[in-house]
């Protein structure tokens, strides 16, 4: 399904390491040159509504956010959220990750595309890559996806990529209600822990 690329494989896609390569999608480390795609994505109104409002107005915010986020992630937990480009073309489309985030054991997959790159199996092509990523060269188990309870579409793209659906919970310190959903069930539940719960811990937003 995807190629894993070397370590600090530099794609000539932009500045930014290659993460992984599908048949039509390169996914690369952000950089700060990316700060005007990322002031347009994080205030797409799907986005706000999906996502939330990031606060992100012009292009030095949208640097700040990409330096205090995404590259600050790569250093400390060695993944984040990347840069989604078509392949053909180098066009910024969107971008997908695994985040971790202190309130969950698992990490989570996030992801979020323009309008014009919607319906068209760039969403699951790219979470399917970097979960595959994740697993074979960053040893990553079980992964999680939280979704705001509004967003439907988001939520069939997981389910039709194999994710179950866990219960509601509220995100720290917002107390955003996201519903949780996982790739493979918790592993007290899979041993058949009659007294472990239904939901497993974890967000499919940005």
């Amino acid at each position: 399904m995807s190629e894993i690329a070397g370590d600090a494989n530099v794609g000539s896609l932009g500045s930014g390491a290659i993460v992984v390569e599908t048949a039509r999608l390169v996914i690369r480390e952000f950089t700060p040159g990316d700060a005007e795609f990322i002031l347009r994505l994080l205030n797409e109104p799907s986005f706000v509504a999906n996502i939330g409002d990031r606060g992100v107005r012009t292009v030095e915010d949208a640097v700040a956010y990409l330096t205090g986020g995404p590259i600050k992630s790569y250093e400390t937990n060695g993944h984040g959220l990347s840069l989604v480009a078509l392949k053909e073309t180098g066009e910024p489309m969107g971008m997908c990750g695994l985040i971790r985030r202190e309130q969950f054991a698992d990490v989570d997959v996030g992801y979020a595309f323009v309008p014009e790159f919607w319906r068209q199996g760039f969403a699951a092509e790219s979470v399917l890559a970097v979960m595959e990523h994740g697993r074979r060269a960053l040893g990553v188990g079980r992964i999680i996806a939280l979704v705001s309870p509004h967003n439907t579409a988001s939520a069939r793209l997981l389910e039709k990529i194999g994710f179950m659906l866990g219960e509601p919970v509220a995100l720290q310190p917002s107390g955003t209600e996201v519903l949780v959903y996982a790739s493979e069930p918790a592993p007290s539940a899979a041993a058949g822990d009659a007294s472990a719960p239904d939901n497993p811990s974890g967000r499919s937003g940005v």
